[in-house]
């Protein structure tokens, strides 16, 4: 059986932050700016929170069925939650997205590489 690579993205919106938890999260804003953004098992945090409150992780994971994607997906749910709530960074809006990359559509260079394949 083949492994499906996943990408999901977890969003949602800093939510009652005190002073000291934005000068924080101001203090760190070039670890977690977009440009950097990465998909990564452990989970790659954004964030402008100059600009505006929310914020976006993206989590890289894996599965052998179609249907493990719902479950990665619950994964990087509850690891954002717990990210933020170790931090005691209050939040709310938290959703998720999901992407089995088996299933992706094509870009027009990955179909010229298949049609030379066949």
């Amino acid at each position: 059986m083949s492994t499906r690579d996943f990408r999901i993205t977890v969003r949602g919106v800093f939510d009652g932050l005190g002073e000291e938890q934005r000068a924080e999260l101001l203090a760190r804003a070039a670890d977690h700016d977009v440009l950097h953004a990465a998909f990564t098992p452990e989970g790659h945090l954004s964030y402008d929170i100059a600009a505006r409150t929310a914020f976006t992780f993206r989590f890289a994971d894996t599965g052998e069925e179609a249907e493990d994607l719902v479950t990665a997906a619950a994964r990087a749910e509850a690891a954002a939650a717990a990210w933020l709530t170790d931090r005691g960074y209050g939040y709310r809006n938290l959703r998720s997205q999901a992407e089995d990359l088996s299933e992706a559509a094509l870009g027009k260079r990955r179909r010229r590489e298949a049609a030379r394949q066949d």
